[in-house]
């Protein structure tokens, strides 16, 4: 007849169970913390000690998250809870980027209409339920990674109070003559019809070609005339990856302090 072991082991007595069981018990935490409303406890607590403040880069609200966007948040909180706990008080809000091209391509794509074929004050609409829908998202799929902050408040780009606020600062800096009128080149984007941000743009690798080139002196200011050198004979020599400026080359420089090699 078999014999049960762990009946003659004399094993310590604890409430904590043999088996982590992570899957069921870590949403039951996380409920816990906001039940309990954690983060604001934490702060409550912590009031009156020297502020830490982190200005947080909005992700932007698009999509799910991605594991980019997972790390992102994860290390963030991982400063904030560490200064919390370390005599400091410090407040977390997050926030959303719900403006730009992204949300506005994604928006129509989820309508199925083609750019240009809705009203603009339509689609504004169409974008924002877009936008509050995957911030909605991705508020939860950021607690579900153990984040504490402000949820219940969060800043969003397209609230008016926000956009009051950079509508104000504009009009500072166009008061105290900081805004002007001038021509520059921009990305354009056949496809889209609008203009590309310098962090919409993608590069790829081009085989580069360097040239060696030597330019003949016209004037040697008397330097190599005096030391019986015909300045016909002398040259220097340039280096350049740039080869298609050539033909446009007017002049190359020297420099007394310089080291060529």
């Amino acid at each position: 007849m078999s014999q049960d072991y762990n009946k003659t082991l004399n094993l310590p007595k604890t409430d904590f169970p043999m088996r982590g069981n992570l899957p069921k018990r870590e949403p039951d935490t996380l409920q816990k913390w906001e039940t309990e409303d954690l983060y604001e406890k934490m702060i409550a607590k912590n009031e009156g000690k020297p502020r830490y403040i982190l200005h947080d880069g909005p992700p932007y609200a698009n999509g799910e998250i991605h594991l980019g966007t997972a790390l992102n948040k994860m290390l963030k909180d991982f400063i904030i809870k560490y200064k919390n706990m370390n005599g400091f008080c410090a407040p977390y809000v997050p926030g959303w980027d719900t403006h730009g091209l992204p949300i506005e391509l994604k928006a129509m794509k989820s309508i199925g209409v083609e750019n240009g074929a809705i009203p603009p004050v339509d689609l504004r609409k169409h974008c924002r339920d877009f936008a509050m829908m995957h911030v909605k998202n991705q508020m939860a799929q950021f607690k579900r990674l153990g984040s504490l902050g402000h949820y219940c408040d969060p800043y969003l780009t397209l609230k008016p109070e926000y956009e009051a606020r950079q509508v104000e600062v504009f009009g500072e800096m166009a008061k105290r003559g900081y805004m002007y009128k001038g021509l520059k080149p921009v990305y354009w984007c056949p496809d889209c019809n609008t203009a590309l941000a310098e962090a919409e743009i993608e590069y790829e690798n081009d085989p580069c070609y360097s040239i060696y080139v030597k330019f003949q002196v016209t004037d040697d200011k008397g330097l190599f005339t005096k030391l019986g050198i015909d300045k016909k004979q002398i040259y220097f020599v340039i280096w350049t990856t740039t080869t298609w400026t050539i033909p446009g080359n007017l002049a190359i420089c020297v420099g007394p302090a310089y080291e060529y090699t």
